[in-house]
């Protein structure tokens, strides 16, 4: 018996059958095996009046959205496979991640306290052989997604929204003027909040491999005698089986949080979800400076997250639009979707409330919905860089090396460029001066990572960077044309505003401390 099977074994639920069930799903995906589902089909034929403005499928996040619609009048409804509750596991935010719950009315002030489960500073990011980065207030607030959602759940229905819960998602016919869902439900607009793995997403996406992968495993436990800071990246050992670790750790209420996560690209000779629990295990000791024996395992968390360059997904069909992970929108680096899903959903309600009124429902106008953002784009070579192929041969010590000294950069430019970046944002100033820095004071570690990345990537990535700097250039430009602008049709101006949501986020200029 492994270390693994023996712990595993002792928490509640059938935690090893999970894990096997992973494994065989992960195997699965990096061997092209997964089918194609076919559940979007079109009709020629009109559907009438539609019961619904808007079908939500797939609830945990979806309730976001949908309560936000429904509070502004819309006739939303949810559909959720089971029962829509929150796990127990804690979800990581910042504070000022958090404010949109309070300007959209989701939450009051204290609601939102009340959903806080856990508070802590400050948080450490950490290379071998490199110095310690401290930062305050980044993820640092562990919400209590029990409260959460069922609080925004009763504040959808009490706002005239309706739950379907039980009732997993069949199949969509597309109508010129509607969408069916399962031969029952009709609505105007069928949006898909069903993850990573919905079959909508994969259908759109026709059985394309993921660019990369994120796995994950960890646990929640009692037993640390400190529990007081957390770990945001952190990493103390060198390359091992051909996957640089990285750690994080939360206080969390039932415990410590602790998770193991490694980025790889899809070869099916990368190790597997089992096997990085077993270097969990052997190494947890050494990270946390306790024995096993000494800790009380509540919680084992686990999973595998796809990522995909053609991101955010945009959909085929009319009437049809993906939000959350469904859509690929969070960053390649992160494998959290509470974060990016909160950090575009006012941008989605006001923007899905626009087309619909004006009717805008057809496959270019909801694309908009979902623009190319070159400050996702660039994060790619940044996952590229934290990771290496099957077969690729690096020094063991490289990318700690790297990322020790592009964080020592980050760190002595301040925070206004060390804290986006640690929240998945990048903006042009910030990754400009921080590539400057990193090539004039460690040109030779620079110059070796190019052979690692190839020319394509690097290339590539060029393009994605102009960009970045060209999108911060127009969404400077719009304030000074927006007075002008406002005065076109609302059909004229539903496009004119996807394509300044497209600037601003496209270029991380939503982030904002203040």
């Amino acid at each position: 018996m492994t270390i693994t099977t023996e712990i595993l074994s002792q928490i509640p639920g059938d935690v090893l059958s999970g894990l096997e069930g992973a494994d065989r799903s992960l195997a699965s995906l990096r061997a092209g095996n997964t089918t194609i589902p076919t559940v979007i089909k079109s009709d020629s034929q009109p559907l009438g009046t539609p019961e619904w403005d808007v079908i939500i499928c797939g609830g945990t996040l979806g309730i976001l959205i949908a309560c936000a619609l429904a509070l502004r009048g819309i006739k939303v409804a949810v559909m959720e496979r089971g029962v829509l509750k929150g796990r127990k596991q804690e979800w990581n935010i910042s504070r000022k991640e958090l404010d949109v719950l309070l300007e959209l009315n989701l939450l009051t002030p204290e609601e939102l306290d009340l959903a806080i489960a856990t508070e802590y500073n400050p948080a450490r990011v950490g290379f071998a052989g490199g110095t310690d980065v401290w930062v305050q207030d980044i993820l640092n607030i562990g919400i209590y997604p029990v409260y959460l959602l069922e609080t925004i759940k009763q504040k959808f229905l009490a706002a005239g929204g309706k739950l379907l819960e039980n009732t997993p998602f069949t199949g969509a016919m597309v109508h010129p003027d509607g969408v069916m869902l399962n031969q029952e439900f009709s609505t105007r607009l069928l949006i898909d909040a069903m993850g990573h793995f919905s079959p909508i997403a994969k259908q759109a996406r026709q059985g394309k491999k993921p660019d990369a992968l994120c796995l994950v495993v960890g646990t929640c436990a009692q037993g640390f005698p400190e529990n007081t800071t957390g770990d945001l990246l952190l990493s103390f050992t060198a390359l091992e089986n051909q996957c640089q670790y990285f750690w994080e750790a939360f206080p969390a209420k039932d415990g410590r949080t602790t998770y193991l996560f490694t980025y790889m690209n899809a070869n099916p000779k990368h190790i597997g979800l089992t096997a990085l629990f077993d270097e969990y295990f052997r190494l947890l000791p050494e990270y946390q400076g306790i024995e096993l024996a000494q800790l009380s395992f509540q919680r084992a968390l686990f999973g595998f997250f796809p990522t995909y360059r053609q991101s955010p997904l945009q959909t085929p069909w009319q009437r049809v639009l993906t939000v959350g992970d469904s859509s690929g929108s969070q960053s390649p680096l992160s494998f959290g979707g509470f974060g990016a899903m909160l950090r575009h959903l006012k941008r989605l309600t006001l923007g899905i409330e626009a087309a619909l009124e004006t009717e805008q429902l057809s496959i270019k106008a909801l694309n908009l919905l979902q623009p190319y953002q070159p400050s996702l784009s660039v994060t790619w070579l940044f996952q590229k860089a934290m990771s290496v192929g099957i077969e690729q041969k690096i020094p063991s010590v490289r990318i700690n090396n790297l990322l020790s000294a592009v964080f020592a950069e980050m760190q002595n430019l301040g925070e206004p460029v060390l804290k986006p970046f640690l929240q998945d944002v990048v903006q042009f100033p910030g990754l400009t001066k921080t590539l400057l820095k990193t090539n004039f004071s460690h040109p030779i570690l620079v110059i070796q990572l190019i052979p690692q990345l190839g020319l394509f990537s690097l290339l590539d990535w060029v393009v994605h960077y102009l960009n970045l700097g060209l999108y911060s250039v127009l969404f400077s430009l719009n304030r000074n044309l927006e007075p002008t602008l406002k005065q076109l049709p609302n059909n004229y101006l539903y496009y004119y505003h996807r394509w300044v949501d497209a600037w601003k986020y496209g270029s991380g200029s939503d982030y904002s401390e203040h």
